[in-house]
């Protein structure tokens, strides 16, 4: 097949979206497809031509991926580096190049990857994508919408509030926010701007952060736990993952830099726990109707009490990522998980 890999954006996950790209990319040319890896953003080439060879010289035409940096890129500098300073999101001729061909490959992280929006553009332009649609795809970006799902499903999640920025608080009592307590981005990811406060001045400060990043702002109840991920291919779990920083709790850097935090998978817990996980997982994915796959993050308590955090629609492929060690656990390897992500997503174009 002839495959676009469409990583890059302007996400604050962007430098991330480089490496699951990259790594995807070398797999799927493993397995014979001819593939080009595109910056959805700066897109190929300067300006808009014909580009009817691109998959004939798909390396070449392909971007050389660098590693990921400890912190999240600047992106009013990346804005500046386009040649076009155009303001589209998608760069010259990506469109006609995803157009072109058989399927594309979403390996874009954060927002603009995740939230729907380049789903419902793909649709519109009858272009085929890996991963869930536009709906579902911002029903889980969406923190708080999708912890109200969560909810009526009968899965917990941590007590919390959201905020928004036009109607900011800044007094813990005001705000009816106890402490310590997580702050976060409403619909970020990869950790970035989100931390925990344990005094009234480091929740101004947490909120200084996380509403640099974005308007809506989650407040959660800090729960003292262990955390996991569980991947969900075709509605059915994967093996439990549990992922233990080595200082501080799993944020950008102990989460894409290397020895900063140990992953063990299967997870180290009774196969009770292991299992009440999964089903939880099975069933955030089917609330949220999330096909093809997908990971849910959690939090285990000491007392056995299991929360779930978030939903993650398209989840990292990098050399550190947790769905291809969860795939791993359960016998699929990482080139066999590639070619069986665009399988399953093709499904949903059948008929």
């Amino acid at each position: 097949m002839d495959i676009v890999v469409l990583a890059g954006g302007l996400s604050a996950e962007r430098d991330v979206s480089f490496q699951t790209g990259n790594m995807v990319t070398q797999a799927l040319r493993e397995n014979g497809h001819r593939v080009v890896l595109l910056d959805v953003f700066m897109g190929y080439k300067e300006q808009e031509e014909d580009i009817s060879d691109i998959f004939l010289h798909s390396v070449e035409a392909s971007l050389t991926v660098s590693k990921i940096s400890e912190t999240a890129p600047d992106l009013k500098a990346i804005k500046a580096k386009r040649k076009d300073t155009s303001d589209c999101f998608f760069g010259p001729n990506v469109i006609a190049a995803c157009r072109m061909a058989d399927i594309v490959f979403l390996a874009l992280h954060g927002e603009d990857g995740e939230n729907g929006k380049i789903q419902a553009a793909f649709d519109l332009f009858g272009i085929r994508y890996t991963g869930s649609g536009h709906l579902n795809s911002a029903l889980a970006m969406n923190k708080e919408i999708s912890k109200q799902f969560f909810k009526k499903a009968g899965i917990p999640v941590p007590n919390g509030r959201m905020m928004i920025k036009s109607e900011r608080v800044d007094e813990i009592e005001t705000a009816h926010v106890s402490l310590p307590c997580v702050v976060k981005p409403c619909c970020g990811g990869s950790s970035i701007g989100v931390a925990i406060a344990n005094t009234k001045e480091e929740f101004v400060k947490a909120l200084d952060e996380a509403f640099s990043w974005e308007d809506e702002v989650l407040i959660e109840d800090y729960i003292k736990g262990r955390e996991f991920a569980v991947g969900v291919i075709e509605d059915k779990a994967l093996p439990v993952i549990e992922m233990a920083p080595l200082n501080g709790f799993y944020d950008y850097k102990n989460k894409y830099q290397a020895g900063s935090t140990v992953e063990t998978c299967p997870a180290d817990i009774p196969a009770e726990i292991s299992e009440k996980m999964k089903r939880y997982a099975e069933a955030a994915a089917k609330v949220l109707g999330l096909s093809a796959y997908s990971r849910m993050d959690f939090l285990l308590c000491e007392s056995g009490e299991i929360y779930c955090l978030e939903a993650n629609t398209l989840p990292g492929m990098t050399a550190t990522s947790l769905l291809p060690q969860e795939a791993k656990a359960a016998g699929i390897e990482f080139h066999a998980l590639c070619e069986k992500l665009v399988q399953i997503s093709l499904k949903k174009y059948e008929g």
